[in-house]
C-alpha cells in the first residue's frame, strides 16, 4: 500500500500558508494532487507568491484572507473557497502565535491571540470543513500540536502557548470519536523544535533540529489510505526529546 496519498481531486486547506512551515505542507500537498487553498491573515503578498508556487505543480490554488479566529469570518472563508475551488477535503490547522516570555509579563491582549490562534482557530475551522466532509463521505483533518503537550508540559515561559496545544490534543481525540462513522479521520503532529523556530535550545535531539520534511512526512502519511484506520492519534516529531526540563 502506498504511503503517499494520492489527492487528485482533492481541495486542500492550509491555515498560515503564506510561509514557513504552513507554505511547505500547502507545496507538498499539491505535489500529491490537491488543489490548495493559501490561507493568510495579513501576509496578502507572500501568500500570493506561495499559491503562485502551488499552481507551477499543475494544480489550482488561490490565497484567501481571514482571521480564523472569528467564526462570522471563518464561515466566510469557507464559503469563498468553495466557490473558488470546491469543498475542503484535506484541513492542516498550522496557523498559532508563539509567546516564549514569562506568562506575568504577557500582555492579557497578546495572551488571548496565542490561545486563539492555536486552540480556538483549529476549533473553528475543524468544525466549518466537518458538515461538507461528512456529507462526502470522506475528509482528513490534521493539527499541528507540541510535542510533549499531551503529558502535561508546562513552564511558566510560553504558558499561554503550553495551554493551547494541550487543548488542541484533547480536541483532536474528541473529534476522532466523533467521526468514527463518518469515514474522516482526525489526527495530530507535534514538533518539539523546528529549523524556523524562533528560539533554540542549547542542544538538540540526534544534534540537528526537526526539518520542514520531518514534518510533512507524517502529515502527508495521514492522508493516506494506509492510515485510513488512524484516527486521533499523535506523532511527536521531537528526535526522541524527553522534557525532564522545558
Amino acid at each position: 500500500m502506498d504511503l503517499l496519498p494520492d489527492l487528485d481531486g482533492r481541495v486542500a486547506l492550509v491555515t498560515g500558508a503564506a510561509r514557513g512551515l504552513g507554505r511547505e505542507f500547502a507545496l507538498a500537498l499539491a505535489d500529491c494532487g490537491a488543489d490548495v487553498a493559501v490561507h493568510y491573515n495579513t501576509s496578502g503578498e507572500a501568500a500570493r507568491e506561495t499559491a503562485a508556487e502551488v499552481r507551477e505543480l499543475g494544480v489550482d490554488a488561490q490565497a484567501f484572507s481571514a482571521d480564523v479566529t472569528d467564526p462570522t469570518l471563518v464561515d466566510d472563508l469557507f464559503g469563498a473557497i468553495e466557490e473558488e475551488l470546491d469543498t475542503v477535503n484535506v484541513l492542516v490547522n498550522n496557523v498559532g502565535d508563539f509567546e516564549p516570555i514569562h506568562w506575568e509579563t504577557v500582555e492579557w491582549s497578546r495572551w488571548r491571540e496565542v490561545t486563539a490562534t492555536n486552540y480556538e482557530a483549529t476549533v473553528l475551522c475543524s468544525r466549518r470543513a466537518l458538515a461538507p466532509m461528512r456529507e462526502a463521505g470522506w475528509g482528513r483533518i490534521i493539527n499541528i500540536g507540541y510535542a510533549s503537550a499531551d503529558k502535561g508540559l508546562v513552564s511558566p515561559k510560553n504558558f499561554p502557548y503550553f495551554v493551547a496545544k494541550t487543548g488542541v490534543l484533547m480536541f483532536t481525540r474528541m473529534l476522532a470519536a466523533d467521526t468514527q462513522a463518518d469515514n474522516i479521520t482526525v489526527n495530530a503532529v507535534s514538533p518539539y523544535v523546528i529549523e524556523s523556530s524562533d528560539e533554540f535550545p542549547e542542544e538538540a535531539p540526534r544534534g540537528r533540529w526537526a526539518t520542514y520534511d520531518d514534518l510533512i512526512a507524517p502529515t502527508l502519511f495521514f492522508c493516506s489510505d494506509a492510515a485510513s484506520y488512524l484516527s486521533g492519534e499523535n506523532i511527536e516529531v521531537d528526535g526522541g526529546w524527553l522534557p525532564e526540563t522545558v
